[in-house]
């Protein structure tokens, strides 16, 4: 799903106009963005948590000379479903 087929659903389950959707999108995301900015952790009930983790600088190789580097330290965003939306993804998983 795109952001654009995200304000038309959003369009069309409240029934304001397109802009106001576009606005509600982007006012959500950038509330997540803002938290996860500061390191806080975002939990959205029934959906899961979106969680900032802080990765230690480590050793690894060029590929294709085979020289050795240092990775640098980094966050990395990580989601972790609710049981909730694993329990809703596997109803839905064909066997």
């Amino acid at each position: 799903m795109t952001k654009a087929e995200l304000v038309n659903v959003v369009y069309e389950k409240l029934g304001v106009s397109k802009r106001e959707s576009a606005k509600l999108v982007d006012a959500v995301f950038d509330i997540i963005k803002e938290k996860l900015k500061g390191g806080e952790k975002v939990k959205i009930s029934g959906f899961g948590n979106f969680i900032v983790r802080h990765k230690k600088p480590k050793k690894g190789r060029n590929p294709r000379t085979g020289t050795a580097l240092e990775i640098a330290a980094r966050r990395v965003l990580v989601f972790k479903p609710s049981q909730i939306m694993r329990k809703a993804l596997r109803e839905n998983t064909p066997v």
